[in-house]
């Protein structure tokens, strides 16, 4: 297959609960213990960990040379997964390392950019909390937003690694708090001071690209999201109760449709679903081959699929 040398993915992948076997006594972690109610044992963690690379491994090869430049992950518990990840013997050869930071949510689990170091340099890195209350006025401890500013091979770049704030009490009750968090990445932007800063909004915002939240983004004329058409009835990178959603998103500003040299401009988006991540027979056929389905342990990838851009490095 012919590759374009000098086309790149850049990802988002919810790892759905990248736990270690170990207790941690300040983190409601108990569940993925090996005496917790998932019997998460040092089998199933390793287990996990090649499937993770493995995918990760593949994600945009069809168009790149290498693996993703950039991938934003949710879900994982602390820097030593992380470690375990890159690891293993799919992704030992890539020259990856990582940002992460231990965020305050309450059951541990956080984002993290991994990025490949001979494409791309952390020039700086921090998280930026979300201040959201809970209706009974107390605060919801939630995961922070990664901020990392750096240089994708000649270009600088703001990338933001997010997970919002979940759905559980209701999409309708919980809706302001991924709106904040969208206008909390508005105003990190507009203190960056530039006109037109090159930004990568990627994550799990728990909303479609229809949503209040991501509009919110969208309206500001600052953006692309290549990811919308992405979506159908019979389409998307998570299902639930047989209704696909698109929470999982890499969002571009406009400046990815510029042609001058020494920059990027994108190419296509997908939501990555080969086979292998596929539940392969019975009525979840299609479906992402989890890890687990309630305490069930499935022994598969993630309750999500991957999603990535290609952008192409204008030569």
């Amino acid at each position: 297959m012919y590759h374009h040398k000098n086309r790149y993915s850049i990802a988002f992948y919810n790892l759905e609960n990248f736990f270690d076997t170990k207790n941690d006594p300040h983190l409601l972690d108990d569940d993925f213990t090996p005496d917790g109610d998932r019997e998460w044992n040092e089998s199933k963690y390793s287990n996990k960990a090649h499937k993770i690379a493995r995918a990760i491994s593949e994600i945009g090869m069809e168009d790149s040379d290498v693996p993703p430049v950039l991938l934003g992950i949710a879900e994982v518990e602390n820097k030593q997964v992380i470690q375990t990840l890159l690891n293993t013997k799919e992704l030992k050869g890539v020259d990856y390392d990582f940002v992460h930071f231990d965020s305050p949510d309450e059951r541990g689990i956080d984002t993290a950019l991994i990025y490949h170091s001979k494409h791309f340099t952390v020039l700086d890195a921090e998280t930026i909390p979300l201040l959201v209350d809970n209706t009974n006025g107390e605060r919801d401890f939630t995961r922070d937003i990664l901020y990392v500013h750096g240089r994708l091979h000649a270009e600088e770049v703001h990338v933001f690694v997010n997970h919002w704030p979940s759905r559980r009490t209701g999409d309708v009750e919980t809706s302001y708090k991924r709106i904040k968090a969208a206008k909390t990445i508005l105003k990190k932007i507009e203190a960056l001071g530039e006109d037109n800063p090159n930004c990568i909004v990627m994550g799990d915002f728990n909303d479609d690209p229809n949503s209040e939240s991501i509009q919110t983004l969208m309206e500001t004329g600052r953006f692309i999201n290549p990811m919308k058409k992405l979506l159908s009835p019979f389409s998307g990178s998570a299902n639930y109760r047989g209704e696909w959603s698109l929470f999982d998103q890499v969002i571009l500003s406009h400046t990815f449709l510029d042609y001058e040299v020494g920059t990027h401009s994108f190419k296509k988006a997908e939501v990555f679903a080969p086979k292998f991540l596929q539940e392969w027979k019975g009525k979840y056929k299609g479906n992402p081959f989890r890890t687990y389905a309630g305490e069930k342990y499935l022994g598969g990838y993630s309750d999500h699929f991957p999603v990535y851009v290609v952008l192409e490095e204008n030569l």
